[in-house]
């Protein structure tokens, strides 16, 4: 009889404190939780740059941090400036900040994870959030947009990459970077 209702008192036990718990989650979301309906401000934005990945010479944009032995797994961090033009030069747009990984065995893949952080005009302060495959091999490559601050608050979308210039014995690029982005 003893372990019975030892059984029972648990049981009821729980089941207050249960009850206590949802109710102070129904008085907690109540209270403090509020949710207002509003019109959605979508806005769609279209962005061309320059992106200038400088690996070579004294003062490189692109930092090798792991180096293995074979090619798999190259990383670098990366400060690239972003332009109106496809020579580096005055019309500075915003940086590049980030890193990108050759992330693939058997092609030239790269993860993509970095901010495009704008310094000019209606832009300046925001940023764009990238992320996703490049085969730089591949005429156009696309990635997503996955997040912006700013002017860019809420931002989804997605970059179409094409190389311009690529030399072959310094490493350094030129991507030309179409943007459609939807913001708030």
């Amino acid at each position: 009889m003893a372990p019975f209702l030892t059984f029972t008192m648990f049981t009821l036990y729980l089941a207050l404190i249960s009850a206590t718990v949802i109710t102070a989650n129904d008085t907690f979301s109540q209270h403090f939780a509020t949710t207002k309906s509003t019109p959605t401000a979508t806005k769609t934005t279209r962005l061309q740059f320059y992106f200038h990945d400088i690996v070579s010479g004294k003062h490189p944009t692109a930092i090798p941090i792991i180096r293995p032995k074979n090619a798999f797994g190259t990383t670098a961090m990366v400060d690239d400036p972003l332009t109106l033009d496809t020579k580096p030069g005055p019309k500075l747009v915003g940086r590049a900040q980030g890193l990108y990984a050759l992330a693939s065995k058997h092609d030239l893949a790269l993860l993509m994870a970095m901010n495009f952080a704008f310094t000019y005009g209606k832009y300046n302060g925001s940023t764009l959030s990238i992320m996703g495959r490049n085969p730089i091999l591949d005429a156009v490559r696309e990635m997503a947009i996955i997040g912006g601050s700013g002017v860019f608050r809420f931002a989804c979308g997605y970059a179409l990459a094409s190389t311009v210039r690529n030399n072959r014995k310094t490493g350094d690029a030129v991507v030309q970077y179409n943007v459609t982005v939807m913001h708030g």
